[in-house]
């Protein structure tokens, strides 16, 4: 997409008044009891989440890259600024995961993944991520489907008194030739309307020298390569804009999405040579709304909306391999009403219906609709113990000229989440919870060219969690926060499904694995110190050991094998230091040793990796204007490593930004 193009449609949204907003200052504490009201048990199991300050000095470009700090999370990077992005949590797959937008799940596009490169952090407010469902039972039927879920949050605006408009743009340079300015410009149209729009330029050519050194078993020299990276360029924009309303006991917000790029995929290398003939186009649009509203002081109501146009082509110009010029066109329509009813102050029920609607063209016609009913409760005893419960009816109905019979599909899954807190004061919490949850295989698992396999089964899964957590908060001691969390978990998943490259990026072969049992320990610590005045420093840990095995074949030569790809042992470290406008962060992730294939053997071993990022920031008030400077240096040690095999990671590399608010 050219910048004039870019600017053009910039302008019309503009235009328009599109944007999102927040309700003014002056009713913020009144709306606030209403959510608070609504959400009443969300903390049963609560959320690992990551917002304001700290979201910024995690030297993180992209959602993609935050999420990394969080505990069970697997992160699949193929490299570069506009490399594929995925993530999965306690080895349920990425599939598995619900990625919500401002509370609106994301599509399916592209081989089934949701690739969290494309959402950038700059207008980003909140990411929460949730291990069995969200802890609320006041939500669309579709958010009790997911055995795990990201919840995106973009900025809310907030008004000074007397102020009507906010401004904030921004400037990101560095290596790869990284260009990407951003806007975000809020409007107040009255006290009961808000409006925002956010634009993003990101054009970089992805060129960065590395070395990738290959060893067979025996121990002689496959190869060594010193190159640098090509076809890893990216030239994307994106544009968004919502309208907040708000009613008496309630409120409303439209927001409108759309993004484009066009982008090189690089190539694995193997014996030396890499391919460098595919390319990819994308367009995502969608456009989503919701009502929600207190009819009376028992019963709350809630509507959300969606349509969404997915675009990609995809071309393969390699002269080794057959020209591959497709299109892939896919459009949804998505519709949810829920409603909740408090039976007392302590009890609450609720009923859900979502009906979604998925169309696939390429040279057919591919479509699914389906249907969730959702049936729940939530109540407290004496205060402490709190519990909540949900069963899930999913009813599938695909149409398709790719096979003669017609997939209908029903199923439940039930799930009971349980939070005990014995010692109020003290801020000690037992939790637990068991979910079954259910997935039918995508339309791009199915059907695609040359990945798709039309004959995959659905997948099951049965998760199992208990845990205990610790918060401790003085605000005027030495010792200004404490926090520590674990939990141990077993799942088994059946019929699971995977996905993985077939030596070209877009290309991905899916199947049924069978059975996988995954048992595994997820660690959270932090603790924030108040040095003095204006002076803080905190730390966080994070670790998770997990065995997830293979455990359908006892013939095969990979039973109880770790699956591809997991590792055994990670975690991430977080120290965060400001004193008055200055602010310095290091963090550090670890991820152990895996292996790329079924079997555990020598050949398949990837070595463990690690990294190192720095970063320094000041802040400057001039005026009424807020100035931020920050400089970061990613990989510090400029190690040589990949995430995935045969795709090599940046070394050392440098990026610099700069950004004004008025």
């Amino acid at each position: 997409m050219s910048v004039h193009r870019a600017l053009c449609l910039t302008c019309l949204l503009f235009s328009i008044g599109v944007a999102p907003a927040q309700i003014p200052v002056d009713t913020v504490q009144q709306l606030d009891e209403l959510v608070v009201t609504a959400n009443r048990y969300k903390e049963i199991i609560p959320a690992q989440t990551l917002k304001g300050e700290e979201m910024e000095r995690l030297n993180s470009f992209s959602v993609a890259d935050a999420i990394r700090f969080f505990s069970g999370v697997q992160i699949k990077d193929y490299g570069g600024t506009g490399g594929l992005k995925t993530v999965n949590i306690r080895s349920m797959g990425t599939n598995q995961m619900g990625v919500f937008y401002n509370g609106i799940q994301l599509g399916n596009a592209q081989n089934g993944q949701i690739d969290l490169g494309k959402f950038s952090l700059d207008n980003m407010e909140e990411i929460s991520l949730y291990n069995g469902q969200k802890s609320e039972i006041f939500q669309s039927a579709k958010e009790f489907g997911s055995s795990g879920s990201i919840y995106l949050s973009t900025y809310k605006p907030k008004f000074k008194d007397g102020k009507n408009t906010n401004f904030r743009a921004g400037l990101k340079t560095g290596s790869f030739d990284l260009f990407n300015p951003s806007i975000i410009y809020e409007y107040k149209i009255s006290d009961k309307i808000n409006t925002s729009f956010n634009a993003e330029w990101v054009n970089a050519s992805g060129k960065y020298p590395f070395r990738y050194r290959r060893v067979r078993p025996d121990g002689e020299l496959a190869y060594d390569t010193t190159a640098t990276r090509q076809n890893g360029d990216i030239d994307a924009s994106r544009m968004e804009g919502s309208v907040h309303g708000y009613l008496n006991d309630g409120l409303w917000k439209v927001h409108v999405y759309h993004y484009e790029s066009e982008r090189g995929i690089p190539g694995a290398i193997v014996n030396n040579v890499w391919r460098r003939g595919e390319r990819l186009w994308d367009r995502n649009s969608f456009i989503q709304g919701v009502y929600q509203q207190e009819l009376t002081h028992q019963l709350s109501t809630k509507v959300n909306w969606k349509y969404a146009f997915d675009y990609t082509r995809y071309v393969n110009n390699d002269d080794k391999l057959i020209h591959v010029d497709n299109i892939y066109k896919q459009r949804e329509i998505y519709f949810s009403w829920a409603n909740k009813y408090a039976l007392s102050p302590d009890w609450d029920v609720s009923m859900a219906y979502d009906f979604h609607w998925n169309g696939l063209s390429e040279y057919m016609s591919i479509s699914r609709g389906t249907h969730w009913f959702s049936a729940a409760t939530a109540f407290s005893l004496a205060g402490s113990l709190k519990i909540q419960a949900s069963l899930l009816g999913t009813y599938v109905d695909e149409e398709t000229r790719k096979r003669e019979d017609v997939i209908d599909k029903k199923e439940l899954s039930p799930a009971l989440f349980l939070s005990y807190q014995p010692f109020r004061k003290r801020g000690w919490i037992f939790r637990a919870f068991y979910k079954k949850s259910f997935r039918m295989p995508t339309l791009n698992d199915l059907y695609y060219t040359d990945m798709g396999n039309a004959y995959l089964l659905p997948e099951y899964a049965d998760q199992y969690n208990a845990g205990v957590s610790c918060d401790i908060t003085r605000n005027s001691k030495f010792l200004y926060h404490f926090h520590f969390g674990m939990d141990a978990y077993y799942n088994l998943v059946k019929d699971k499904i995977i996905s993985y490259p077939k030596g070209q990026q877009f290309r991905w072969t899916t199947l049924n694995l069978g059975k996988v049992d995954i048992r595994g320990i997820d660690v959270t610590g932090r603790i924030t110190f108040n040095l003095s005045d204006g002076c803080f420093l905190t730390g966080k840990l994070q670790y998770t050991c997990q065995q997830a095995i293979d455990i359908t074949d006892p013939t095969k030569n990979y039973y109880r094998h770790q699956i591809p790809y997991i590792p055994r042992h990670s975690g991430s470290g977080i120290a965060m230091f400001t004193w008055k406008t200055w602010s310095a962060n290091y963090s550090f992730i670890y991820v152990g040793e895996r292996y790329n294939q079924q079997e555990n053997i020598r050949y398949n071993y990837t070595q463990p990796w690690y990294t190192s990022d720095v970063s320094l920031a000041k802040t400057l008030m001039i005026n009424s204007m807020k100035m931020k400077f920050s400089a970061e240096i990613n990989n510090l040690f400029s190690q040589d490593y990949d995430v995935v095999l045969n795709y090599p990671m940046p070394k050392r590399n440098y990026r610099f930004r700069v950004s004004i608010e008025l």
